[in-house]
């Protein structure tokens, strides 16, 4: 298996037959091989893999989900598939006491402010590295998490239409190009000669989650952030929420009604409600 490659090494697809076997549903097949491709993936760039798991790996891992704010429902879903698979490799100890911590959800969305959003920008470009002003660019103006954003390789981004194609899991979505992003990804693309990925380190190679979470942590923000910030901007905008949900790649809905009720302040109601009663006349 590849580095950073999502191909299943041939552990993960014995687990597979062996889910099988065990008459598993073909959803949860799907689920527990997609998870642990996922693990298997943060793994190697630990310069580690799942063939030579450790109790230490797994709990790591979980420290990981968890610093990520992943839901608990998430981390459940996480833990129940490197579980089972302990079972299959007959090392059901490989999980026992594995800690899980509470995820505190904040109930409303953190974005940026305009004022925040300026001195985003101003900041990064006063730095004047080049790879770091368009990564913030590209995050804030097309709202991709940041795996996507560093799984990203040139045949992906076609300037000539605008736009940034993303695909994950079988499935792909395209996503317009703002002007400056797009101008942008044409300057950076051209000052170095990788063929196929985007976003690169100082050794040339791709660069990584951590990297990039690392470079945004110096201007106190973090790609969710700038996620929310990109959706709740095209909400504000009058953008329907069916539009905003496919160019976030949500798969619920739901998901993104969050930033319909996160744009209604209170303020907000209250001139919504003088507005719609005010002098009305009450048959």
């Amino acid at each position: 298996m590849k580095k950073h490659s999502t191909e299943a090494i041939p552990l993960i697809l014995d687990f597979c037959l062996w889910l099988n076997e065990h008459n598993k549903s073909p959803n949860t097949i799907k689920t527990y091989r997609r998870e642990l491709e996922k693990y298997q993936e943060w793994l190697q760039e630990k310069d580690r893999d799942i063939n030579h798991l450790e109790k230490s790996d797994i709990q790591s891992y979980i420290d990981y989900l968890e610093e990520q704010q992943k839901s608990l429902a998430t981390i459940d879903k996480t833990i129940g598939a490197i579980r089972t698979f302990a079972k299959f490799l007959e090392k059901p100890e490989l999980t026992f006491g594995i800690e899980i911590k509470p995820v505190e959800k904040k109930s409303e969305i953190e974005t940026l402010s305009a004022f925040e959003y300026n001195e985003l920008l101003k900041k990064v470009k006063a730095d004047g590295n080049l790879r770091n002003i368009t990564i913030v660019y590209v995050l804030l103006h097309t709202g991709i998490r940041v795996s996507e954003l560093c799984n990203l390789n040139r045949s992906h981004i076609d300037l000539d239409n605008h736009e940034l194609v993303v695909e994950k899991m079988n499935e792909k979505r395209v996503i317009p190009l703002s002007q400056e992003a797009g101008e942008l990804l044409q300057n950076y693309l051209g000052s170095h000669s990788i063929e196929e990925a985007v976003f690169i380190s100082n050794a040339g190679e791709r660069l990584t989650e951590r990297a990039v979470q690392y470079m945004l942590k110096k201007y106190q923000v973090n790609p969710q952030k700038l996620r929310h910030t990109f959706c709740q901007r095209l909400i504000d905008n009058k953008v329907d929420v069916e539009t905003v949900s496919r160019l976030a790649g949500h798969k619920d809905i739901n998901v993104t009604k969050r930033y319909i009720k996160s744009s209604m302040n209170n303020q907000k109601v209250k001139e919504a409600i003088n507005q719609a009663f005010t002098n009305s006349q009450i048959c």
